[in-house]
């Protein structure tokens, strides 16, 4: 008699996303071209000859969707048919320059798949576009120009069209001097005005250039031998997971298949977490972002670290399963019992199923409880941010929410006095910090302490935007910009409760429109620098990833252009982490969007090194507090030119899309020891102190113990052959629907 054997959690989840991905294939979904190709195929084979106008309009979507699928040679085939028509009712209704508008961004993007695609090289999209990164293949880019040339003599407002001209006429070597002078804008290779040493893009070297399309990055140590490994997802359904091993010798290992996580598909971002407190890092995987209603509601995972190498789903048997489109969470001990719980922020659009956010608290024995509505932390809107950190210093882990809404919410973590029934309570202080002046649509969000004055600060990216992204480029270099522009706003803690916006006063109300990003310390001068990625879906949102370099805490100045960072390919996912072991942080970035034909290389950029400052990697374990010391906090006294200067540290895995690893990695400038290190567990409230921690090194520190264990680690030299004799790549021209 056969036995039926009962499914694992793992291959019910499994079995989830399989069913997931086939709802998601409807040509009602937005984000699912294959599925609106096959619809439209259908409906043009029904419409009778006669119904031109229908033909006109369903061939017209169909083009626009090739370029999504990637097939720029017929997308571009059907345009120009369609551009032949005279029908005057088209005319009239502006219908044809509309799909003259398309076929030259078709154009542009057939210029990069032929330049930078299938010849890839490290120089690839970066802006500004010169030298090797001219296009050797000149077809599509000529096309584009000559189409912008004659719509721009017609609209010569259309500022979108403006800069994709202008980027045009980069990749065919002929910026500035052969563009028209009522259509140049200028300025657009500019130097920066603060320079640093440009970083390397050494991922084809290493086998780590990943193509896919839009996910999240983890940098972290994985095996727990020191070495920080990669991780990374895709959002798309048909897309595995990916793990490289730093094999501690100057290459990865690609352990996607061994590990077990090849198995799992989607993910727009992932983090990080040790929430069974044994040690080993665990991974969080967020689903269904942007899809609303039937097709995002999609079930999120918790992998469990085995610590042999592999990972196992164990989201059903841990109580965390739940269908909400989301793609943003933050971990942290909020009732400060040692074990870390799981906010979520959930997507709630106009019209949709209501999705409030979530609360799992933990259970101490591989359970949750979800307790959002008890704890009055569950805010419904379209949540495309979380962070949490203490922001008043009280020992209690507070939540920031940022939306495209319209709305930015701060909750204060009252703690377990919160509430009569002695529950964990969370209190909307959103009017009471002053944040509420500064309601708009914003996205990337992170709390950092970007002035080291010991009070957590607030970045929110503003994402407010009625144009494609090409036109608030174009604005700002030609000094007509909107009151919102996607600035990257800086909230500076006031000490007190409330907050002030800073953005202007440090330089930077510029372009960004952060959809993924995170921080690091570049230079090791122990303040925090900032980094964003362009993730914006359209085609035609063309301008390049940003990265800002804290200035003493003043200020904030663009490197992007010196850095050599600046892609005009989609950022989402970025992680900081020193992955050589040199004392630098470097950066991996996800470049692939939001379509399988926008999937793109990733790139790992090796920080060459800023300056001769000095470091320290601080390893933290906790006791009483959680084992991977989320939340904890560090105060660094050191003295520089003889004077007394304090650094300011929380454990944390980064801003959005990107997990940074849980060591610290933080730079001490000129001074070449630590006179004091205070670390405040999160949980415990334990307050240690110890004396004297030489620079430039590698350490970990046990909660309760005064011993400072140094750690042995190599440094490691990535080999980086010579990319002058390969074709570079061109930007990426964006067209939407």
């Amino acid at each position: 008699m056969s036995v039926c054997k009962k499914p694992s959690s793992e291959e019910k989840m499994l079995q989830l996303l399989r069913e997931s991905k086939v709802r998601a294939f409807n040509y009602q979904n937005n984000f699912s071209p294959e599925a609106q190709l096959v619809y439209l195929d259908s409906c043009i084979k029904t419409v009778p000859a006669w119904e031109q106008g229908q033909l006109f309009k369903l061939n017209h979507f169909k083009a626009n969707t090739l370029l999504q699928l990637g097939d720029a040679k017929e997308a571009i085939r059907i345009l120009k048919k369609l551009e032949r028509e005279q029908n005057p009712m088209y005319q009239y209704a502006g219908i044809t320059n509309r799909v003259k508008d398309d076929l030259a961004v078709a154009y542009l993007r057939l210029g990069e798949q032929t330049n930078c695609i299938t010849n890839h090289s490290v120089d690839a999209c970066i802006l500004p576009i010169r030298n090797g990164g001219v296009h050797r293949d000149m077809g599509g880019s000529k096309g584009t120009v000559d189409i912008y040339k004659r719509l721009l003599s017609e609209t010569p407002g259309d500022l979108e069209a403006l800069w994709l001209l202008n980027v045009a006429y980069m990749t065919l070597g002929k910026y500035p001097e052969s563009v028209p002078k009522k259509l140049l804008i200028p300025n657009m290779d500019k130097a920066d005005e603060t320079g640093i040493t440009p970083f390397q893009d050494i991922a084809p070297n290493l086998g780590l250039d990943v193509k896919n399309m839009a996910g999240g990055t983890i940098i972290e140590d994985f095996d727990n031998d020191g070495y920080l490994d990669l991780i990374m997802s895709s959002w798309d359904l048909g897309e595995s997971m990916h793990y490289f091993k730093n094999k501690g010798d100057g290459s990865f290992e690609d352990k996607s298949a061994i590990s077990g996580l090849d198995r799992f598909t989607g993910g727009l971002q992932i983090m990080q977490t040790d929430f069974n407190n044994d040690g080993f890092k665990d991974v969080f995987v967020t689903r269904g972002g942007w899809l609303s209603k039937t097709f995002g509601e999609q079930p999120n995972s918790l992998l469990k670290n085995n610590g042999d190498g592999t990972f196992t789903d164990v989201t059903i048997d841990s109580g965390l399963l739940s269908f909400h489109p989301t793609q943003t969470a933050t971990w942290n001990d909020f009732n400060n019992d040692g074990w870390v719980d799981v906010f979520i922020g959930n997507e709630t659009s106009v019209g949709a199923n209501h999705h409030p956010c979530e609360l799992y608290l933990n259970n101490k024995n591989g359970t949750f409880t979800e307790s959002a509505k008890l704890a009055g932390c569950d805010i419904t809107a379209f949540v495309k941010g979380v962070t949490s950190g203490d922001y008043d210093n009280d020992g209690w882990n507070d939540i920031f929410i940022s939306t495209v809404s319209g709305t930015r919410t701060l909750l204060r973590n009252k703690g377990m006095s919160g509430a009569k029934s002695g529950k964990l309570m969370f209190e909307d202080v959103t009017q009471k910090a002053t944040l509420d002046l500064d309601q708009n649509r914003s996205f990337t969000t992170w709390f950092f302490d970007y002035d080291n004055d010991g009070w957590l600060d607030i970045l929110c990216g503003d994402y407010t935007m009625q144009h494609n992204l090409s036109y608030y480029a174009a604005a700002e270099r030609l000094g007509t910009l909107p009151e919102y522009h996607g600035q990257p706003v800086v909230y500076k803690n006031n000490h007190d409760g409330t907050f002030s916006n800073v953005t202007k006063a440090l330089g930077l109300d510029k372009t960004a429109f952060g959809m993924g990003g995170s921080f690091g310390d570049i230079d090791n001068d122990g303040f925090l620098d900032i980094f964003l990625g362009t993730g914006n879906p359209s085609y035609k949102s063309l301008i390049p990833n940003k990265m800002f370099k804290n200035m003493g805490g003043k200020s904030f100045a663009d490197v992007t252009s010196s850095a050599k960072v600046g892609s005009l390919q989609k950022g989402h996912g970025v992680g900081f982490g020193d992955m050589d072991n040199d004392g630098d942080q470097d950066i991996y970035i996800e470049m692939g969007g939001a379509y399988s034909g926008d999937a793109y290389q990733n790139s790992f950029f090796l920080n060459p090194g800023q300056a001769d400052n000095n470091w320290v990697s601080i390893d933290l374990e906790g006791m009483a507090s959680n084992k991977a010391a989320i939340g904890s906090r560090l105060k660094i006294t050191i003295q520089e030119n003889g004077v007394t200067r304090h650094i300011y540290r929380d454990v944390n895995s980064g801003g959005s899309f990107g997990s940074a690893p849980f060591k610290r990695e933080i730079g001490l400038g000129t001074a070449t020891q630590i006179e004091e290190l205070e670390i405040r567990w999160s949980g415990s409230g334990h307050i240690q102190k110890i004396k004297n921690v030489a620079a430039n090194q590698f350490v970990k520190i046990k909660e309760g113990s005064d011993k400072v264990e140094k750690v042995m680690l190599k440094k490691l030299t990535f080999k980086n052959k010579s990319h002058h004799d390969m074709p570079l790549c061109a930007p990426v021209a964006k067209a939407s629907i």
